[in-house]
């Protein structure tokens, strides 16, 4: 469990926690509870969730998965299929590619091995953890379905993270609640209902085997009984412990309840389902604890409800708020509605040990894989909001795969760490030409470190990202080829960009990555001066000499040499604006920059747009002194850019959460500023049209 406060605060982080725009206190539970999500119906693919970073629990409008099979996901649910007969990981070859006469290993499927390739590209892979749900039957004897519901209703307490769910079937109400332990992969449920009293309501529980699917809404088949097993491991009073062994893969489903009821295995011998029947009684309430190994102890539900109600209560008044009620422009509630959701989603989400998937622990996009460099949109708003120790625990992923980081630059006979891209629970690239090319995840961690040591400005903190942030800088410095012929560097080619619509075997010099590049060597330098040792001539360099954003017509373009960019290129993401708002503006010149902003603005086909895009265009229009213009595109009514009645946004695959972390990045940066930045909330208009009311946001780099 995390701490609302660290010891290590900066002065500046305690003085801007306790300050308000107008020293005015706002109430965190009215707040909170004037966007509590209320349903009356199942979106297909929405849950609601419950959930606690390292665990989530999705659920239909019945408060369980009864109708639609939605996902038990965890950070360690990974699984890989059995390799080929006679095939081994590393007789993978490496296809090379000439890089400037020098003939480089890249992690791109090899013609020669496509089994073996496509078998990398596909695993490791998420799994669900199963599937739990009610058994309601009619008077008939049949099973109800979901139409057979009425008077259908379901809030989502986002303050105490207890979900509240009820129906009724055949005249008779059930009233259901749902809710997650803080601290342990487990979800409690109590319902209550005359149906549990006539045997009419029971639960079932179900294991899928894992599905190879690289988007999967549903994750996991139940057609292959026969290729895993669940056992009963262990029964007693009130107890039971499932043994769940599928491929290489092994796991414990332990469930306790306090109140009267049988367990027992339903189907044949082969059959993954198992069914609690409650017995004479009118309520039923009970635990279900996944975990690795075989669980001695379960919490009971009334600790999951107290926990997770402690838990919830000590977040919402933990960290930064902002409060948008007194607003005279209509569309507050809305911009609110999204960040407050916002905040509940990542935490449910994307707080948890591993850095998360663009879907969070909603489904698998992408086969569960996390990517590196949306690593920056899923977390930089926990350090702005001031909840840092929550995107700290998935920061350890530098640490853990500095090794494996070093080993993939030397490979490619570069010096320092190249940071892979797309991997899982441990370092290993699927094989893809923009996987291997795309090079702005690389400065990530220095940008990172510069936002913890902003908040804990020791000598510990400077010693813990020494390492990640020489071996960084040394791939980056090296990673610049020398052109001899103009005296300068130069990024790429092969090197795939943000926006990864142009073709990486002839692309040069993109805008964002020579910003990113230039804001990285610069922190790298100023952390070696912080720790007394001597300067990086080669940094020193590479940064000196690096080749300048790319100017056509007196406007920033994509990359150098670019043609027909404001015909031909104007979609994706239009990352080049990003070096002046989700950047400081390393190399930029801020007139170019604000006639760039008013061009794609004009220009931009935003329906082939999406997601973080519009929030990194708001960070861009608040540091070009445009506050009316962010708060547009913060509100942009394009399809890519929506959040739904669960909060859950849209964007490439859905749902897709770097939208909701980087609105809430948007948000902070124009509520406290950047550096450099005169006045409150600087990003909003200061018109009358938007009165904000601000606790504990820190400034924006």
């Amino acid at each position: 469990m995390w701490r609302p406060m660290y010891h290590l605060f900066s002065l500046v982080g305690i003085l801007l926690l306790f300050a308000t725009c107008n020293q005015s206190h706002i109430d965190r539970k009215v707040l909170v509870d004037r966007h509590r999500i209320v349903t009356t119906k199942t979106n297909p693919v929405s849950p609601a969730q419950v959930g606690n970073g390292e665990f989530a629990f999705g659920v239909d409008i019945t408060g369980l998965q009864t109708f639609v099979p939605f996902n038990t996901m965890a950070q360690w649910s990974w699984h890989s299929f059995p390799l080929p007969d006679g095939m081994h990981v590393e007789d993978f070859e490496k296809p090379v590619i000439d890089t400037y006469g020098k003939p480089v290993p890249y992690d791109i499927p090899n013609p020669r091995q496509p089994e073996l390739s496509n078998w990398l590209a596909a695993n490791p892979h998420r799994f669900n953890l199963g599937r739990i749900g009610f058994r309601l039957l009619r008077p008939d004897g049949s099973e109800a379905v979901a139409e057979d519901l009425s008077d259908t209703r379901q809030e989502v307490d986002m303050w105490t993270g207890i979900i509240h769910s009820f129906f009724i079937l055949d005249g008779i109400p059930v009233s259901v609640k749902t809710a997650c332990h803080p601290s342990l992969d487990a979800v409690g449920v109590t319902v209550e209902s005359q149906l549990v009293r006539e045997g009419k309501l029971t639960v079932f529980l179900d294991f899928p085997y894992a599905e190879d699917g690289q988007m999967n809404d549903y994750v996991g088949t139940y057609d292959r009984p026969e290729a895993h097993r669940s056992v009963i491991k262990e029964q007693k009073d009130k107890t039971v412990s499932i043994a769940r062994e599928m491929d290489d893969v092994s796991y414990y489903t332990s469930l306790h309840w306090d109140t009267p009821a049988s367990f027992i295995k339903s189907g044949a011998d082969s059959s993954h389902r198992f069914e609690l029947r409650p017995e004479n009684t009118e309520k039923l309430s009970f635990t279900c604890l996944f975990s690795r190994k075989k669980a001695d102890d379960i919490p009971v539900v009334a600790d999951v409800f107290d926990e997770s109600a402690r838990e919830w209560q000590s977040f919402w008044q933990s960290g930064a708020v902002i409060d948008l009620s007194g607003s005279k422009d209509p569309r507050w509630k809305e911009l609110e509605r999204r960040i407050v959701l916002s905040q509940y989603l990542m935490k449910v989400n994307e707080a948890g040990s591993l850095p998360p998937q663009e879907s969070g622990l909603v489904n698998n996009g992408w086969y569960g894989r996390f990517h590196f460099e949306m690593i920056w949109w899923h977390g930089v708003h926990y350090a702005l909001w001031n909840r840092w120790p929550l995107l700290e625990k998935s920061l350890t992923v530098y640490q853990n795969y500095l090794s494996t980081s070093r080993e993939r630059a030397g490979r490619q006979g570069y010096k320092g760490a190249r940071w892979p891209k797309c991997t899982a629970d441990f370092d290993r690239e699927w094989p893809h030409i923009i996987h291997a090319t795309l090079i702005w995840q690389q400065p990530h961690p220095i940008y990172f470190a510069d936002l913890d040591y902003r908040l804990h400005p020791t000598r510990e903190t400077l010693e813990k990202w020494e390492p990640i942030i020489t071996a960084t800088a040394d791939f980056m410095a090296d990673y610049a080829h020398y052109d001899e012929a103009q005296d300068r560097y130069v990024l790429g080619p092969p090197v795939f960009i943000v926006s990864e619509n142009t073709v990486p075997e002839t692309t040069i010099n993109p805008a964002f990555e020579l910003g990113y590049w230039r804001y990285g060597l610069r922190m790298a330098a100023e952390w070696r001066k912080r720790l007394s040792l001597p300067v990086d001539a080669k940094w020193e360099d590479v940064l000196a000499k690096l080749a300048s954003l790319p100017v056509e017509d007196g406007l920033y373009v994509t990359h150098e040499g670019i043609r027909n960019m404001w015909s031909d290129f104007a979609f994706e993401h239009p990352a080049l604006i990003g070096t002046y708002g989700m950047l400081p503006g390393d190399g930029v010149d801020a007139e170019i920059l604000a006639r760039t902003l008013d061009k794609i603005t004009s220009t931009w086909n935003f329906d082939r747009t999406w997601g973080w895009d519009f929030p990194m265009l708001a960070m861009a229009a608040a540091r070009c002194g445009k506050p009316e213009q962010a708060v547009d595109f913060l509100l942009h009514p394009v399809g890519g850019f929506q959040f739904d009645e669960h909060g859950l946004a849209t964007g490439g695959p859905f749902p897709y959460l770097p939208s909701n972390g980087a609105l809430l990045t948007a948000v902070a940066m124009m509520a406290a500023g950047w550096d450099g930045s005169t006045g409150e909330t600087p990003g909003f208009p200061c018109d009358g049209s938007w009165v904000v009311k601000t606790e504990g946001f820190l400034p924006m780099p």
